[in-house]
């Protein structure tokens, strides 16, 4: 009975395997590229959150510490202009980072059949 039981539930493992195996491809290309870029957007808002760099750009005419003379204005516009320009460049970094894990992570099925068949053959 014991082995009966065994033979049975490893056929059924196996077959699980197979499957698995066999759809991975659809999996990787549908629901797990459609999570990959959620997640990612997630990703790029957070850091655009956490730069606040929309605020940054919606303030950059109104004068800091409540000063309207010639003065704190120029001063003002020219502090945020620079922040906006680095909160800019540190946010185009994040999406270019974000594009990155997106490729690597379309061809990385690719690359992993390429070195299975370059070290079975070669």
């Amino acid at each position: 009975m014991m082995t009966n039981n065994s033979v049975m539930y490893s056929i059924k493992i196996l077959g699980e395997i197979a499957r698995d195996f066999l759809f991975f491809p659809l999996w990787w290309y549908s629901r797990g590229l459609v999570m990959i870029i959620t997640k990612t957007w997630e990703f790029v808002q957070n850091r655009q959150r956490s730069l606040a760099l929309i605020v940054w750009v919606k303030n950059i005419f109104k004068p800091m510490y409540g000063q309207y003379d010639w003065q704190g204005l120029l001063i003002s516009f020219f502090i945020r202009s620079m922040q906006i320009i680095f909160r800019s460049l540190i946010m185009f970094f994040w999406i270019l980072v974000s594009l990155a894990f997106l490729v690597i992570w379309a061809i990385l099925p690719f690359f992993v059949f390429y070195q299975i068949i370059f070290q079975l053959f070669i």
